[in-house]
């Protein structure tokens, strides 16, 4: 069983930026992969940023050029840098990973963008 921890979170105005962390209570350089997702109110939960074992790096196109996703292996956690925020960035932001006992999600972290 793995605990992810997200934090970070917060309210910023248009154009400001966020950096939010997920503390893992396993291991990291065991998963499969990490990533970050997001659900906005009324609307599915989607992934927004994928980092997997072997280090390839995906981006929704929604943020792609504007956030960046990383890893502090000896720290266990993953980062996500969210720049050039945007109202549609508004939602709850949720880390996710992949072992292989299973695929585990945080409890999210709100994140509120004002125009």
């Amino acid at each position: 069983q793995v605990t992810l921890v997200e934090s970070g979170g917060g309210l910023v105005q248009n154009g400001e930026s966020l950096r939010l962390s997920c503390a893992s209570s396993g291991p990291i350089s065991r998963a499969q992969a990490m990533a970050w997702g997001r659900q906005a109110p009324g609307k599915q939960r989607q992934l927004v940023a994928t980092i997997t074992d072997d280090g390839n790096i995906g981006y929704s196109d929604s943020v792609k050029g504007r956030f960046t996703i990383s890893r502090d292996n000896a720290k266990n956690t993953i980062y996500l840098q969210m720049d050039s925020l945007k109202p549609e960035d508004t939602a709850v932001y949720y880390c996710n990973g992949v072992w292989a006992s299973g695929i585990y999600w945080g409890q999210g972290t709100q994140v509120t963008v004002s125009s």
